[in-house]
């Protein structure tokens, strides 16, 4: 299979490459796509254009560098339909000068992204729509990920008023400012929402985010490919879901360097990914159930019960609950514990009493009259919008939007399984919480296979993991964007190496990111509880948000 989708991609490339050529300055290669060097006053013509007559609908992530000789900005750009039709467009700008044209105007998902490369490393986009700092307070002083950063100065955060969002039309007494945050309850982390008020009615919203400063892109760009930068996924998303970001790392480094793994060890990850999606699931519905009606006593406390038992599989086999670091480069830490039969019984166990624990979360929450009367109409985000914003995972198949990269971007074992992608076409919080039980349903079914096949693994051809060198050191210069399917969406990482045994680049596209940036289209014109029960639907993690 892997073969056949690099074929794939190879077959995409002219007809990729022929609606922009008369833009492209120089092609080049990166690892996952085709690469093409475009001017930075061509940016919107050159997106634009690839939107429209290449059909490359998705902006995946935008990185942001800085060269000796130059800046550099790379829109990763994919299909919705195939996301195995991509293209990484880069712009590069001069160090004395670092300043290009916006993608935001053409794919709104671009517009954080843009702020982030501003912020932190120091790129003016012309034309973004509102271009400030995302992360840092406005009066921070340089770009810390810029090479003349001086990581020593003094920062002197001073006190503003708060400013209101609609100063033109801040007329009457019921315009009203609102601090929702940054504490935790109703924000899923340390989310600051200036929220406007016209009565009780959301005028305007604008998420604050960068609170957490988690620095993981730049402590793994200090540590090593083969053994260093592993534990530090776990950290991104705490919500259980740690080994399919492990995998994330482990995908985007296995292809750098040409690392095949192992059949049995690709079905021990997939059994391991979606447990870790079940325990995402699971504790994203039963903290939805506190959003929305503060329901403590069964359905959290189910959740985490039911959570609990999958925690106690996880743990006989990495010996950890939370923070996993289970994966290996060319497979796993090791194989699955002695006696097989006790730990292949405790799984069955769960499978088996999961679909009458499902129906009870069902009763409790799809059929209970207050959260439909909460949930369904509020919160409402159109196919088109989501695709815009480059939402993914359970937000974007709540709207319709059938993208899972399990199926269309194959990795694994998944291709060789029995199972289906979960989508509800109305687009409203509801829609996104039936998408997520019905995702449980699925993983429980891909388990289920996964077990099987490793119970009756002959012995002799248990192989965990593949031969990879003591040391890795990819060529300088290689590039390559690879993501993985999540539980809350499209999780990728972008390296670039210099020779050394450290990335000299090592970016996170968080699927969160994408996620709040599209809550004031979700919020605005609803009322206030709406507003709590639509950031709850979209589950962000803000270790997710803020890297």
């Amino acid at each position: 299979m892997s073969q056949t989708v690099a074929e794939r991609r190879a077959d995409h490339r002219s007809d990729l490459l022929d609606p922009i050529r008369e833009y492209v300055v120089r092609e080049d290669d990166h690892l996952n796509a085709p690469a093409v060097v475009v001017r930075a006053d061509e940016v919107q013509t050159v997106l634009s254009t690839l939107r429209t007559e290449a059909g490359l609908d998705h902006c995946a992530c935008v990185t942001a560098q800085e060269y000796a000789d130059r800046y550099e900005s790379i829109y990763h750009l994919r299909s919705y339909d195939d996301p195995t039709r991509e293209l990484s467009v880069v712009v590069p700008t001069p160090n004395s000068a670092p300043e290009s044209e916006s993608g935001a105007p053409v794919f709104p998902a671009a517009e954080w992204h843009e702020r982030e490369a501003y912020d932190l490393v120091g790129i003016e986009y012309d034309d973004h729509p509102d271009l400030r700092r995302l992360l840092l307070p406005e009066t921070w002083q340089g770009h810390p990920l810029s090479r003349e950063y001086d990581q020593g100065q003094p920062q002197i955060v001073t006190f503003r008023e708060h400013q209101r969002l609609l100063e033109d039309e801040r007329v009457g007494p019921d315009r009203m400012h609102l601090n929702v945050g940054p504490h935790h309850p109703s924000t899923h982390g340390v989310l600051h929402l200036n929220v406007e008020l016209d009565g009780e009615q959301v005028a305007a919203i604008d998420p604050d985010i960068g609170f957490i400063h988690r620095c993981e892109e730049q402590m793994c760009q200090s540590k090593t490919y083969r053994h260093q930068i592993m534990p530090y996924p776990d950290r991104w998303d705490w919500s259980g879901a740690g080994l399919l970001n492990e995998w994330a790392y482990a995908r985007v480094a296995e292809e750098m360097v040409g690392i095949e793994v192992p059949e049995y060890a690709q079905v021990v990850r997939t059994m391991c990914g979606e447990f870790s999606r079940i325990l995402g699931h699971l504790l994203a519905v039963a903290t939805y159930a506190l959003d929305v009606v503060g329901e403590f006593t069964p359905v959290f406390q189910w959740g985490v019960r039911d959570r609990e038992l999958v925690q106690e599989i996880l743990e006989d086999l990495t010996g950890q609950r939370l923070m996993f670091n289970y994966f290996r480069l060319g497979g796993v830490a090791w194989d699955v514990p002695t006696p097989r039969d006790a730990f292949f019984e405790k799984i069955d166990a769960f499978l088996d009493g999961l679909p009458e624990k499902l129906e009870e979360y069902h009763q409790l929450l799809t059929e209970n009259e207050i959260i439909q009367l909460r949930t369904v109409d509020t919160g409402h985000l159109s196919a088109e919008t989501a695709k815009a914003y480059g939402c993914t995972g359970p937000v974007a198949r709540g709207s319709g939007v059938d993208y899972d990269l399990r199926r269309d971007d194959p990795y694994g074992y998944y291709d060789e399984l029995d199972w289906s992608v979960v989508t509800e076409s109305e687009g409203d919080n509801f829609s996104r919480l039936l998408v997520r039980l019905r995702e449980v349903e699925e993983s429980a079914r891909i388990v289920e296979q996964c077990a099987d096949l490793l119970r009756g693994w002959p012995e002799a051809d248990r192989e965990i993991q593949a031969n990879v060198p003591r040391t890795i050191r990819p060529d300088p210069d290689t590039e390559i964007y690879r993501a993985v399917e999540a539980a809350k969406g499209e999780l990728g990482i972008y390296i670039r190496s210099d020779g050394t045994d450290t990335p000299a680049r090592f970016k996170i596209r968080g699927p969160s990111f994408s996620h709040v940036q599209t809550l004031p289209e979700m919020a605005v014109g609803e009322y206030v509880p709406d507003l709590v029960a639509t950031l709850g639907s979209l589950d962000p993690i803000m270790g997710d948000v803020d890297r």
